[in-house]
């Protein structure tokens, strides 16, 4: 394992414990809202507050005459503000390191809160434009963005807090390939998942919401058929990463992967076998969470760790 420099080191004493905290509580924060986003959709709340950025015409917050679809879409804005705050608590903790914390760490606190601002500005518009599944789609995807740089702001911490918990070096450029295409199958999936959402029920209101023009059983075959295709490839990294270094902590990233991937396709045959019952619905979006941060954290492992690319300061 390799040494960090004397400065690194000191940066690592100082408060390794808020910084950790800190980025994986954006981190949790950014998982909680997809989840209660599918929430608000499988309740037919995404137009409890019929208006944005007000909750109504006259009123910052529900009333009782929105009920408890107004509530609880309420209630998924107001996590928006409470992840604004940990995003500035995670920029206000890493900014004031007497030894600069590496520059990554730093942009990454800023990319946050910038794609936290495009999550609430394309939430606003999806309701403006009645819960149109296009801008639905596009809302899961700019979450998505937005859990790309939690995720990435938590493991590069934890890479430079915790060099044992990190690999060394880039992987041999074939298993770099692998993880690019396992990342870049994960992107196709997610695109397609969000099509076929688009196509199917659960439109996010009680009322009648024009969905995709596609067919919901075409597409969700297309969807399975790249979950599958994923599948093949992490199976294979996994594998050669296994045989190069069985206690890897690459090998360790892409068994965690096959895992959750395993997960995600068994909760999605549950789902289109059983008329997609709603609790299954928020499950696999928690499943796609996992799926996505996965992707990201084999990247980063396989790679560029951090400590084999961050200029000590």
């Amino acid at each position: 394992m390799s040494t960090l420099a004397p400065s690194t080191t000191s940066w690592r004493r100082l408060t390794p414990r808020a910084v950790v905290a800190a980025s994986a509580a954006t981190l949790a924060m950014s998982v909680v809202i997809v989840i209660t986003g599918g929430i608000v959709r499988v309740t037919g709340s995404g137009l409890g507050c019929p208006t944005w950025p007000r909750c109504e015409s006259d009123s910052l917050a529900t009333t009782p005459e929105l009920g408890v679809h107004g509530l609880i879409e309420f209630g998924n804005r107001m996590l928006t503000g409470a992840l604004s705050t940990l995003v500035l608590v995670l920029i206000v903790v890493v900014a004031l390191q007497r030894v600069p914390a590496p520059r990554l760490i730093a942009r990454a606190g800023w990319a946050q809160l910038a794609l936290v601002v495009v999550n609430a500005v394309v939430g606003g518009i999806t309701v403006l434009t009645r819960l149109s599944p296009w801008m639905v789609a596009l809302h899961f995807l700019a979450a998505m963005g937005l859990l790309t740089t939690t995720t990435i702001t938590w493991h590069r911490v934890r890479e430079y807090t915790r060099p044992d918990q990190a690999a060394d070096t880039p992987a041999p450029s074939t298993e770099r390939r692998l993880a690019l295409a396992c990342l870049a199958s994960t992107v196709v999936t997610i695109v397609l998942g969000t099509l076929a959402t688009g196509t199917g029920p659960h439109a996010g209101d009680s009322a009648d919401i024009e969905r995709m023009p596609f067919n919901w059983l075409a597409m969700t075959l297309i969807h399975a058929a790249a979950v599958a295709a994923t599948c093949v490839l992490a199976g294979l990294l996994a594998v050669r990463l296994h045989r190069a270094d069985p206690r890897g902590i690459g090998s360790m990233r892409a068994q965690l992967f096959l895992g959750a991937l395993g997960f995600q396709a068994l909760v999605g045959i549950i789902q289109s076998t059983t008329a997609l019952p709603s609790w299954l619905v928020v499950v696999h979006l928690f499943g796609a969470c996992l799926v996505w941060a996965g992707a990201v954290r084999l990247i980063l492992d396989t790679t560029s760790p951090l400590n084999a690319v961050e200029p000590s300061r």
